[in-house]
C-alpha cells in the first residue's frame, strides 16, 4: 500500500468532516488542535521531562557565513521526546493537520499546492525567506 499523499488526506477528510462543516466551526478547532500541540510539547518538558528548555538570548555576528551561523544559533531544545510523549504530540499534530485540511478544503486551496509554493519561495529566497 503507498503512503497517502496530501490529495487524498484533503480528500477524505472532505468526506469525513460532517458536524463542522461551517467556516467559523473549523477555525476554532483548528486553533484549538494548535493550542493541543503547544500543550503536549510544554507538558513532555513539565511533566515527563524528556525534553528541556533552556531559552536565553541568541548572540551572533552579522559577519559570519550561514552555516557557522546555523551551528552557532540554538535550539533551546536538549533531549528527545520518550515513546510515550512522542506518540501524543504526533496525534496532536494529526488533529491539527486534519483540521488544516478541512480549512483548505473549505477554501477550495490545494494542500499540495500550498507546499509546493512554499518549497519554490524556500527555494528563491533561501535564507532570506526568514518568517
Amino acid at each position: 500500500m503507498s503512503a497517502p499523499t496530501l490529495q487524498s488526506f484533503q480528500d477524505q477528510v472532505s468526506e469525513l468532516l460532517l458536524r463542522h462543516r461551517s467556516l467559523l466551526d473549523v477555525l476554532s478547532k483548528y486553533g484549538q488542535t494548535n493550542a493541543s500541540v503547544n500543550r503536549s510539547v510544554v507538558k513532555a518538558v513539565t511533566e515527563c521531562g524528556c525534553i528541556e528548555l533552556n531559552a536565553k538570548k541568541q548572540f551572533y555576528a552579522e559577519d559570519v557565513d550561514m552555516e557557522q551561523a546555523k551551528q552557532d544559533l540554538k535550539s533551546h531544545l536538549s533531549g528527545e521526546l520518550c515513546e510515550h510523549c512522542k506518540e501524543i504530540v504526533t496525534a496532536e499534530l494529526g488533529k491539527n493537520l486534519f483540521y488544516m485540511s478541512a480549512l483548505c478544503n473549505l477554501l477550495e486551496i490545494s494542500m499540495d499546492d500550498v507546499v509546493a509554493n512554499e518549497s519554490s519561495k524556500c527555494s528563491t529566497l533561501g535564507y532570506f525567506n526568514l518568517s
